[in-house]
């Protein structure tokens, strides 16, 4: 009896053991915290603000909405967590004995030339088993199997959050860019009725003999300009709402809510500049590659447990009868008990392999890891650096366009003294609605910033 309970209480004392290497984060290969101005600091958290909070455009909301709906991508990503999800599952029932029931129904005849009797013989054998299977986990196996599995669940799962951050960021940019290219359309559209009126005008001066043909074929040529630079924004907005339909899923509807210019776009406030970089920690691509390093480390652990043996204990229970009607009655009751044990001989090469494959695995997941910090800290140093940068230089593109349209109203008027030539009008046109067209380019870059920082950052896996 004292040999039984010793062999019972060692048995408990290895099924609870774990061959699995303690898990410790590696460290941050970057430093503690970016270094920008205090003055442009914020406690605003990017990763808690919804993007419908964050956002302020009821067009963009409504676009973004109807492409979480129905992106394929996205949709992809969630039909992969559910996989991985039932994957789980599947290594948590090797934790449980499995439970079968077999019926069978055997008739056979005998040949009488075998038969002691010289006669043949008919029999018929009625079976009901119910069978069980469990595997004693003793060296942690199959619970790190399951470790493995749950993690990379986990994985999945922050992996589809950094789908949506990348496909809300992604829907912003692009209607952002389209806001930009109707308003540059809008401008091109109004220069060329300026420069069609002037040109009507040169015809008349030029009929009348008071403009010469030089005059006459400059105007013609600015006209031509910017007729063909109108018709290029027809292009890339064709081809912007392209892309907006294929990150929307779906035709853009016609019931869509007005939009904002930009000018008057507005998203939720200032993110955080002086950020620590634990902050990166949130970041659900940071999260998903945490998670896989994680599960090859418990993949180690089931490595390392096929060095040991692996024990398996089946079992039946049932009865049998050569008559239906005593199928359930004593004496037909039949048992088996038939433990395994595996152990392994002739493998070891192999087995010492699949542990060092383990390994390696892991180190590689470390550098992923590493490598998932290091690009996410410098995505948000480049945008908390360029943020500063394009503020400047929208504020000086303001002045400088103030300063060109002051500078072609004055020579206008003194082409109509006739103080200038229609050549300085023309220079002084082309520089106008350069410096208009660029403004509409800072204005975006600048909303295009604020959504790459909320991005990287991790903000827009909620709502």
């Amino acid at each position: 009896m004292n040999y039984s309970l010793l062999i019972l209480g060692t048995i408990a004392c290895l099924a609870g053991c774990s061959l699995v290497p303690k898990y410790e984060r590696p460290a941050s290969p970057v430093s503690g915290a970016w270094s920008i101005s205090p003055q442009a600091a914020s406690t605003n958290n990017a990763a808690g603000i919804d993007w419908s909070e964050f956002y302020g455009d009821p067009r963009l909301r409504k676009l973004i909405g109807l492409a979480l709906e129905n992106n394929r991508d996205l949709r992809v990503a969630a039909l992969r967590v559910e996989q991985a999800r039932a994957e789980y599952r599947i290594a948590r029932s090797y934790q449980f004995s499995g439970v079968k029931v077999d019926t069978s129904l055997l008739r056979q005849k005998t040949s009488g030339q075998v038969s002691e009797f010289n006669g043949g013989t008919m029999q018929s054998i009625y079976n009901v088993d119910i069978g069980a299977a469990y595997e004693l986990d003793m060296f942690g196996r199959v619970r790190s199997l399951k470790k493995e599995a749950l993690e990379l669940y986990f994985a999945t799962e922050e992996a589809r959050k950094s789908v949506q951050i990348a496909l809300v960021s992604q829907v912003a940019m692009e209607y952002f860019t389209q806001v930009r290219l109707l308003e540059a359309k809008a401008v091109a559209n109004q220069t060329l009725e300026t420069v069609q009126k002037s040109y009507n005008l040169i015809i008349k001066s030029f009929e009348a003999g008071a403009a010469s043909e030089l005059d006459l074929r400059t105007a013609e040529e600015q006209v031509q300009m910017v007729r063909v630079n109108a018709a290029g924004f027809l292009q890339l907005l064709a081809e912007s709402e392209h892309a907006l339909v294929v990150l929307v899923g779906q035709l853009l509807p016609n019931d869509l809510p007005a939009g904002q210019n930009l000018r008057d776009q507005r998203l939720l406030t200032s993110l955080p500049a002086e950020v620590p970089s634990e902050v990166l920690q949130r970041r659900p691509d940071i999260l998903a590659a945490e998670h896989t390093l994680q599960a090859a480390n418990a993949d180690i652990g089931a490595a390392r447990s096929a060095f040991f043996p692996r024990i398996l204990l089946t079992g039946s229970a049932g009865t049998a009868s050569a008559k239906l009607a005593d199928l359930f009655t004593s004496p037909s009751a039949t048992w088996s008990f038939s433990p395994q044990i595996t152990i392994p001989i002739f493998n070891l090469g192999a087995t010492k392999s699949k542990l060092d494959v383990a390994k390696l695995t892991k180190r590689i997941e470390i550098a992923n890891y590493e490598k998932a910090i290091q690009h996410a800290f410098r995505e948000v140093a480049d945008s908390l650096s360029i943020r500063a940068i394009l503020d400047e230089k929208l504020k000086a593109q303001e002045s400088l366009l103030a300063a060109q349209q002051r500078r072609f109203d004055l020579i206008t008027e003194r082409y109509r003294h006739g103080v200038d030539s229609y050549v300085d009008v023309l220079l002084s046109q082309q520089a106008l609605h350069s410096a208009q067209q660029n403004l509409l380019q800072y204005q975006m870059a600048r909303l295009l910033n604020g959504v790459a920082l909320y991005r990287s950052l991790g903000g827009g896996w909620k709502s």
